[in-house]
């Protein structure tokens, strides 16, 4: 373990440095740069330009896109999103290699290791938890397995599952989808690791609601550990960066992305955008003042609901166009290792798969901690089971339908399309292949487009307000709730884009804090395994009657 952290810490030191001195290169620099962002309908290869470069006389809003642009975007991007095989951006192959999608990686086989394998043999007992054989409703929390998962999926299900992974498959091709069902598997275990240490570290307040998340097992974990001043570094790190993405990346840029998605179908909008930020705001409010109760409610009947509409959609493309299938998957498999690209053409699929996982089950981010945290358990091993079966939702199961239907309609590379192609439009391009299949898909997938974007929204002010509430105290959530709610409806008016960039980087900046200190506390983590499954195997954990 001591290996691979001094191997991560020279990385971050590597990543810093290289990504400052680019960053220092000036406005021009600035200008040039990408954003990148979470659950886009574009991913980090194909973010859109800067605000200043569309704007020649800049508003107010564009004077403040310009300033983030120049000041958060640009340097933290460089920094987060650094090229590690930096020596040959001028030679003819160009590899990228992304540092937080390496860290992401390096964690989640560390991970998967560290556990023996966990994402595999603890699948089935993780179903069965989530049934509820082994659910006690006295344990201490505020929801049940079930709830939790839910929760959590909703912050992760949305827009990137829809469209990232089409824009994926135009850059990387078919290959890409078999790296990113590896990356999620992967992932498994990092979800695991992190919600196991959310439930283990948590404190519950003198209301009765649950704090938990990475914020308490940095702090409280690391000092255990005799790292006192670190862990608490890394936890106020942590809920800095969780409290400004909420606000953007799971907020903000939710409400932008899916009203440019949705006024493609209800016209009306196109010059209303006010009136759409007007109701998701309202719909938001009345839900989050309830707090993680209530947003479980809601993400248990939205997520399972819209999950089932969009699969059984797929699947009835693809059991339409079965003979297409095999095919279909022999290109993924193949160009998956394909090399008529050379090694760079090998890698660079390999990494955007890679990416394409990573910014839609955010395993590694820590968010999920928080919302499994809250979960009615007696035993900490128990929860971390249930977060394992979240990528296997999101990325081995939604993202992989969406990349077959793109890859079986061809409309990875159909030229009738190709605008969607250059524009890096997922979105559009995913409606369009559906609805050439299912005409009236696209009204569908307009208001899944919608729903997915408020269960996103929901759940990650359930993550920021706990981080607030860590850092300010138990009393101030109303406070919190209130900014959200302003970002909520600024987001249908926002037409500049760095802001909400800056939110999405401040969430994949989460894994940076979270990561090493997971690593750090793996130990405790494996230790809770061991035991938990040597209770299971003698009978003193057993299913209740």
């Amino acid at each position: 373990m001591r290996v691979l952290v001094g191997v991560m810490a020279v990385l971050l030191c590597v990543a810093s440095w290289a990504g400052l001195g680019h960053a220092q290169e000036g406005p021009e620099a600035a200008a040039e740069s990408a954003p990148l962002v979470v659950e886009a309908s574009e991913t980090a290869d194909a973010a859109a330009a800067p605000a200043t470069k569309a704007k020649p006389e800049l508003d107010f809003e564009g004077k403040v896109n310009a300033f983030f642009g120049k000041w958060f975007v640009t340097p933290i991007g460089k920094v987060f999103f650094v090229d590690l095989m930096f020596w040959d951006n001028d030679s003819a192959t160009d590899i990228q290699l992304p540092m937080l999608v390496v860290w992401l990686v390096l964690g989640a086989c560390f991970f998967t290791i560290r556990m023996g394998f966990i994402n595999v043999r603890g699948l089935r007992h993780a179903v069965e938890i989530v049934r509820g054989k082994y659910y006690d409703p006295n344990d201490v929390g505020e929801v049940s397995h079930f709830q939790a998962l839910t929760a959590a999926l909703s912050a992760t299900v949305g827009l990137g599952n829809i469209a990232g992974v089409a824009v994926a498959i135009t850059i990387g091709g078919p290959g890409a989808t078999f790296w990113m069902i590896t990356a999620g598997f992967l992932g498994m275990a990092s979800k695991f690791a992190e919600c196991t240490l959310g439930q283990k570290y948590r404190t519950i307040e003198a209301d009765g609601t649950v704090l938990g998340g990475p914020m308490q097992y940095l702090s409280r974990g690391l000092a255990e550990m005799n790292y006192p001043t670190l862990g608490k570094v890394l936890a106020v790190f942590f809920v800095i960066l969780c409290i400004f993405g909420s606000f953007a990346g799971g907020n903000a840029f939710q409400v932008n992305q899916s009203l440019g998605a949705i006024e493609q179908k209800v016209i009306f909008l196109q010059d209303n955008h006010w009136i759409y930020g007007a109701v998701m705001t309202t719909f938001v409010g009345v839900v989050i003042v309830g707090g993680i109760q209530r947003i479980a409610t809601i993400a248990e009947a939205i997520v399972p609901l819209m999950c089932g509409i969009y699969v059984t959609a797929c699947l009835y493309i693809l059991l339409a166009n079965a003979g297409a299938v095999p095919e279909a998957m022999s290109s993924i498999v193949l160009g998956a290792f394909s090399t008529e690209a050379g090694i760079g053409g090998f890698v660079g699929v390999l990494m955007v798969g890679f990416k394409r996982a990573a910014f839609s089950n955010e395993a590694g981010v820590g968010s999920a901690a928080i919302a499994h945290s809250a979960a009615k358990s007696a035993y900490p091993v128990q929860e971390g089971l249930v977060a394992l079966l979240e990528p296997l939702v999101d990325t081995i199961i939604v993202c992989t339908m969406t990349a077959l239907v793109i890859v079986i309609t061809g409309a990875w590379n159909n030229p009738e399309w190709a605008d969607l192609i250059a524009n890096k439009n997922g979105a559009g391009l995913t409606s369009q292949a559906m609805g050439a299949e299912i005409s009236w898909f696209p009204w569908v997938l307009a208001v899944a487009v919608a729903l997915f974007a408020f269960s996103t929204m929901i759940s990650w002010s359930y993550y920021g307000e706990r981080c607030w509430t860590w850092l300010f105290g138990s009393g101030t959530g109303m406070y919190y709730r209130g900014v959200f709610l302003v970002f909520t409806f600024m987001g249908a008016l926002m037409t500049g884009t760095t802001v909400l960039d800056f939110g999405d980087l401040m969430i994949l900046g989460m894994a940076l804090p979270n990561v090493f200190g997971v690593i750090m506390l793996s130990g405790k983590v494996k230790n809770d395994l061991d035991d938990y499954l040597g209770m299971l195997k003698s009978g003193e954990v057993k299913p209740r009657a």
